[in-house]
């Protein structure tokens, strides 16, 4: 630990010793960047008061990185769970302390999730790091301009667009290893030709091979104990994507069609592995729009989006011992998706006013077939018993139509003395198909001071609606001898929507070639949706599950519940030194804490028994709070660039993440058993990369990952990448 603490100070020293040149990769410096999805209209990132990352496509080529997360997990605010496991790895986001399914995710604004899984929450793994222009994120709750599940903020992928006339090719290749017999190859190949006349097409191929670790962490010492051959585990991966669109003058007309498929190996659970576990994927997206600019203050918009997904998972026998016997079972999920997407706005816009007016639909579908075989062992026929389940007959699927507002208003509508002054507000309403009918707004105040600072705030509410799998599992209770059943399903549609307010207030500083920005956030979700079990009412809870003869458990179900608080401070700064160096450096401190109170338990969904908390194993006969949040960090992020000639790039990257809790199984909270948590310690990655340009566009990279091997964890009972070394060549044209 000395040794790597004095290795980062003194290459600190060194570097800062030699202020001499650096490519200005960081976009927000670039004052005429533009940015669409903080207000749904074209705005200097550096006049909107929200906290707001921009991520270029140059950035995101030279970071050197191979997914999303690893990106994403570099920005102040957020940090992503995933981002240093085995290649393929689930992998999710956590913005700002909110829960991994309350940030919205959008490609080209158009919503992207899985409505087969049991929270909604897309799996970040999925989405490749091809054919982006830029990534746009806005902390915060946003729910006012884009609807659900925006409470801890807005992630929106903008693809790439014809430019400017003629052929452009990009192509890349790279190898690494990152342990021992590990490998992880790519190719990557984009062509985009735009006519005179604005006509544009393109299209992108990646193909990624991964040989991985054994994603579980291994804790048995004892040579003589069956491991499962502790099989090392591998994520393919075939992304491609078709572009075809029109820019000219007052239009712009797309359509892309964009198809990811991957096969995952994955494991049983924490510290389980399991060598015939995959998960096969495939997802079709398709997006199209069109922009119509009526003159220089009116202008049209129409986004939509349709995308189908299919997940199968199979878990075939596996050996359980040295003899090589098998437990002769064999389980197979079906999980498929679809949602749709079609919006319509119209902006308005002057030098002291901005008004934007739109409305959609949003429907999403989802379908789940499972069947598990395994061996009778009674004696008799069947050799083998299958169990079959399915929602076909259910067919699960919501709608929600939406209307929103947002405006912008100078002081100058006034008196040009009062230029500096603006007010921003905003109000949706959306009416979703099994709920009803809610409502967000949001206020955002912002004052300019001085030349290129701006002093904001902004309260806002937010929402998130429950899942599919929250509203229709229709997973029933009842006793082992069919004796008594509550009635209730798994699956409750009496949800109501998770609600949150947030209040935030920062400043922001763009001076010469330095921007500065620092933000405090407090954040309060109410009605948080949370999975429970329910325990006979006329038994007290110190003898559950001890009634010899008699079972205690009444089933369990999803109930809006706790309410949840966040509070954090960013800081970021973006500085180029002069012509030979920059650097890069963040700090994100974020706390939590989750309340529960009797008086919000719905009986009439309980039955009036005794509810426990899955999450935590709390029995909800009282208040009870819960300090800290799984999963949630302090964060810290620092990037050195320095240039000693024109042609070569050096960057170092230091990565700090705090100590933090996550979950285990512990069978003693209750007669079934909850979740526990257990600390995880913190840790410090440094990265080292080189960057040459070798000839008229062709350049090399080399990148050194986690340099000093470091041994930490993301997630409890799973491994993470060793020291790494990739080489990639790209060649542009």
């Amino acid at each position: 630990m000395k040794k790597e603490k004095f290795f980062i100070s003194t290459l600190a020293m060194l570097t800062l010793s030699q202020i001499t040149i650096a490519q200005d990769t960081t976009s927000v410096l670039q004052l005429k960047e533009v940015v669409t999805t903080a207000t749904r209209s074209e705005k200097n990132p550096n006049d909107v008061g929200r906290s707001i990352t921009i991520i270029t496509a140059e950035e995101i080529k030279n970071s050197g990185y191979n997914s999303l997360s690893e990106i994403l997990t570099k920005q102040e605010g957020i940090y992503s769970v995933g981002a240093g496991q085995n290649p393929g790895m689930t992998s999710s986001v956590f913005t700002r302390g909110a829960n991994s399914n309350q940030t919205l995710i959008l490609i080209d604004g158009v919503r992207i999730t899985d409505p087969s899984a049991i929270n909604n929450a897309i799996d970040l793994a999925e989405l490749s790091l091809m054919n982006i222009e830029k990534i746009e994120i806005v902390k915060g709750s946003h729910s006012t301009l884009y609807g659900s599940s925006a409470i801890g903020g807005v992630i929106n992928i903008i693809t790439k667009k014809g430019k400017s006339p003629g052929l452009v090719v990009d192509a890349s290749a790279g190898v690494g290893a990152f342990g021992e017999n590990t490998s992880d190859i790519y190719e990557n190949v984009n062509l985009n030709y735009m006519l005179k006349n604005g006509i544009y097409v393109g299209a992108e191929v990646l193909n990624r091979n991964v040989n991985g670790l054994n994603a579980t962490l291994d804790t048995v010492t004892n040579t003589s104990v069956y491991k499962h051959n502790n099989k090392q585990d591998g994520f393919d991966k075939l992304d491609w994507v078709a572009k075809a669109g029109y820019r000219k003058d007052k239009i712009d007309v797309y359509a892309s069609f964009k198809q990811t498929k991957q096969i995952t190996d994955i494991d049983k659970s924490a510290y389980r592995d399991d060598d015939n576990y995959t998960i096969d994927f495939k997802r079709s997206l398709f997006n199209y729009g069109a922009t119509y600019k009526v003159n220089d203050k009116i202008k049209l918009n129409y986004t939509g989006g349709f995308s189908t997904m299919k997940r199968i998972a199979i878990d075939d026998s596996s050996k359980v011992n040295t003899a090589g016997d098998f437990d002769k079972t064999y389980n197979k999920g079906i999980y498929e998706g679809k949602i749709s997407t079609n919006e319509l706005q119209a902006n308005y816009t002057r030098k002291d006013f901005d008004f934007v007016l739109g409305g959609g639909l949003y429907s999403e579908q989802m379908g789940i077939n499972t069947s598990y075989l395994y061996y009778n062992s009674w004696g008799f026929p069947p050799d083998y018993v299958e169990l079959k389940n399915s929602l076909d007959s259910i067919n699960p699927k919501s709608t929600i139509a939406n209307v929103f507002l947002h405006t912008a208003i100078t002081g100058a509508l006034i008196s040009d003395n009062l230029s500096f002054i603006q007010l921003a507000g905003g109000f949706r309403s959306n009416t979703h198909s099994v709920y009803g009918t809610n409502f967000t707004y949001e206020i955002n105040p912002s004052i300019k001071i001085a030349e290129g600072g701006l002093l904001y705030a902004n309260y806002s509410t937010g929402f998130n609606a429950p899942s599919l799998y929250q509203l229709y599992d229709p997973t029933k209770y009842v006793t082992w001898d069919y004796s008594y059943t509550t009635g209730l399903t798994r699956g409750n549609k009496k949800l109501n929507p998770e609600k949150s307010k947030t209040f935030e207030i920062g400043y922001k500083q763009a001076v010469n070639k330095t921007t500065l920005s620092v933000a405090y956030f407090n954040t309060t979700v109410e009605n948080v949706i949370e999975y429970v079990y329910l325990w006979d009412k006329n038994i007290g809870l110190d003898t559950l599950g001890q009634n010899w003869g008699r079972d205690d458990y009444r089933g369990d179900t999803y109930i809006n519940l706790g309410t949840m608080y966040t509070q954090g401070i960013e800081l970021s700064i973006h500085s180029k030194l002069n012509d030979k160096f920059s650097v890069a450096a963040n700090v994100a401190l974020v706390n939590g804490k989750i309340k529960y109170n009797p008086k919000n338990i719905d009986t009439a969904q309980t039955v009036g028994n005794h509810v426990q908390v899955y999450s935590n194993g709390s029995f909800i006969n009282k208040q009870v709070e819960t300090l800290g949040l799984t999963r949630r960090s302090n964060t810290g992020n620092i990037s050195f660039m320095y240039m000693p000639i024109k042609q070569v790039t050096l960057k170092t990257d230091i990565r700090y993440v705090g100590p933090r809790a996550d979950v285990y199984y512990e069978s003693s909270l209750g007669p079934y058993g909850a979740l526990a948590t257990v600390p995880v310690e913190q840790y410090t990655l440094v990265d080292f990369s080189v960057n040459a340009k070798i000839y008229k566009g062709l350049s090399a990279m080399l990148r050194f990952e986690n340099i000093f091997d470091k041994k930490y964890y993301e997630i409890n009972g799973f491994t993470t990448r060793g020291r790494g070394i990739y080489a990639s060549l790209r060649y542009t044209l």
